[in-house]
Formats: C-alpha cells, structure tokens, sequence
C-alpha cells in the first residue's frame, strides 16, 4: 500500500469512518495512479477498484502486488458481493462534493451502510505537492513556455483566434505534453473583456490586444499562464497592463510558508479599489491534477499558503466591450518565498504578424 492510501486510512480512522467510497476520477488517480473509469473501495480489510471490461487489462497492467487493490469488472458483482464490502461497518465516506443526489441514493440502495461527508479529505491532502508532483508540474510549465515562446513568433497575418488556439494544442503536444490542462483561450480586440472567452473566428488584427491563457498537462499535471501582448506598433492600455504586472508582483512578493491567503488579497484588493477598476475574479488558485484546486486566492479564504503548495495567480483589468489584460503565471511556494515555475517574460510586449 503507497503512502497516500496509507495517509488517507489514517484520517478516515481519526474521523471515526470504517471506509470510503472513492468515486472522483482526480482523486483515484491520486490515491493509486489509475487513470481508467471506476470506483475505488476502501474497506475495513480490502481495496477494490471496480471498472468495467473496458478497462481490466489497462487496470491489471498499473497495479502491483505492492498495491494491494484488487481490480473487479463490475459485471462479475451481484447485489451481495455489494452488500459484503462494508459488512459489520457502521459509518462509510463519500466525496458529498463530487457525488450527485442519484448517485448518493445509489450508494444508500447498493451497500446499505450509512454514508457520511467527508469534507474534501482527499482534496485536503493533495494541496501539498511531493517531489515527483512538482517535478511533473515543472515540465508542464516548461512546455507551456516554450509554446508562448513559439505562437508569438508564429502568428500569420488573417489567422483566427480558433485558429491560433489549434496551433497551440498543435504544439504543445509535439513538445511531449499529454494534452491541454484546460481549453485555451485565445481573445482578441474587445473580445479580451471576457475572462473566460471561447475562440472566435474573429482575425487578428494589428492595433489588437491579444490575450492567450493556456496551460499544458503532463503526465497528468498541469499548468495555468496568461499573458496579454499587443499587436502591432502600439503602446495603447500600457497604464493598465503596468497596474496588472505590479499587482502580480507585489501579491507574490508576499508569497511564503505561513503567508495568510486573507491579508495577500485584502492588500490587493485596496489596490484596485484606489485604482478604481473593478474585480471580475479570484486573484488565482491551487492547481496540481486538475487546473483548479482549493485553496482559491480570495479575501473571504482565510488560510495560510504552505510550503511546496502550487498557485496560480492571475490578476487582471477588463472594460466591457473594450479590452482585458491578465498577467498569469505559476507559482512554487518555497519555506521564505515562491519560485515562479512558469517564467515567459513580462514586460509591455508587441508583436507582429507575420
């Protein structure tokens, strides 16, 4: 049994709980490395991860004796082999944040034992990244760079946002990612007003503010970046992107083991209050399997930041019908700072349209 099963059945222990239902496929990927569809069962005396045909030799093939899980096809199982699990147990866990209320009354009917919250437990213990986490999140940013680095350099005059968003998936998997951390955003012009703009086949135009928010995942780790260059011969909303680089500048400048997430963007958000621009979202976030983790950067999240915690951070600036500029990078928070693992340059940047 790794550690993090090990971990997990301890807190399950403390809480009282005899089991868990596992049904979050972050969460199981986490707990055993199992990328295929199921459900894990933590038992009293077994773990079983039960899938379908589908996915038996895939499941076979990742675990190990050391494992100690037992992969079932879900149509060897009758309605006692579902009982049995959890025999003689008296309180079992399930992810109330994942589940739905079918599912859940599901659960009550299948294995008739009484289910209880659990309150993000796993969620909780993968907010600190191992070594071999941050390693894979690394690669993740590097590959993302290397791909700002090259669509800047790339974009032919007529080319559409979809377009420009294609050839970065394009890319990035021909750097060795596994594929997109989350869909690319790619907004131009007024569209970049919209923080979470879809591709349009709207062209590219010089005098455009061109915002691309994007991140690769690697061997299932992700990372999250944005930056806002200009296109053309134009030095227009350079006082709001200065604004956004000194926010994310200072909000990371506070950044360290102990650092409460609470007073970071209290400060912050004196900032924009003084500046008089408004705040369309969380200043960022935790990321690691999937592209948003808790904690969010948010004043109302009184939490400290931890040491070897990955987030994201990403302030911007947006003008209805006008423009958006948002600065976002990748963070590493370190014992007596942070080590921004995402590292494109910042400053007011043009470019041209080849």
């Amino acid at each position: 049994m790794n550690d993090r099963l090990k971990c997990l059945k301890t807190q399950l222990n403390a809480a009282g709980l005899e089991g868990m239902i596992v049904s979050n496929p972050f969460n199981i990927k986490y707990l055993t490395g199992l990328d295929a569809e199921g459900i894990l069962i933590i038992a009293p005396k077994e773990m079983i991860f039960i899938t379908d045909s589908r996915y038996i030799e895939e499941v076979t093939n990742v675990l190990t004796i050391d494992s100690e899980i037992m992969a079932v096809d879900i149509r060897s199982l009758n309605s006692y082999d579902f009982e049995n699990f959890f025999m003689l147990c008296e309180n079992v866990g399930i992810e109330e944040n994942y589940i739905t209320y079918a599912d859940y009354k599901n659960y009550l009917e299948k294995y008739k034992v009484n289910l209880v919250e659990t309150d993000n437990i796993i969620e909780k213990q993968r907010v600190i990244k191992s070594e071999d986490e941050i390693s894979k999140i690394k690669t993740a940013c590097t590959i993302t760079d290397e791909t700002f680095d090259y669509i800047i350099h790339n974009i032919k005059r007529g080319m559409t946002e979809k377009e420009v968003a294609f050839e970065i998936q394009r890319y990035m998997i021909s750097r060795g990612a596994d594929g997109l951390a989350f869909d690319t955003i790619v907004a131009s012009g007024a569209h970049a007003s919209m923080p979470h703009a879809i591709p349009t086949d709207k062209v590219i135009e010089d005098g455009d503010v061109l915002l691309i928010d994007m991140g690769a995942k690697y061997q299932g780790y992700c990372s999250d970046f944005t930056r806002t260059v200009f296109v053309g011969n134009t030095d227009k909303y350079k006082e709001e992107y200065d604004f956004v680089l000194n926010q994310q500048k200072q909000i990371s400048f506070g950044f360290r083991d102990n650092a409460n997430i609470k007073i970071l963007i209290k400060e912050a958000e004196r900032q924009y209050q003084k500046a008089q621009y408004s705040i369309m979202h969380a200043f960022g976030h935790s990321l690691g399997l999937y592209i948003h983790e808790e904690p969010r950067l948010r004043s109302n999240v009184d939490n400290p930041l931890k040491e070897n915690m990955v987030v994201a951070l990403e302030p911007g600036v947006y003008v209805a019908g006008k423009m958006g500029i948002r600065i976002e990078d990748t963070f590493l928070i370190t014992k007596n700072g942070c080590e921004a693992l995402t590292k494109s340059p910042k400053e007011y940047t043009n470019i041209e349209l080849i």
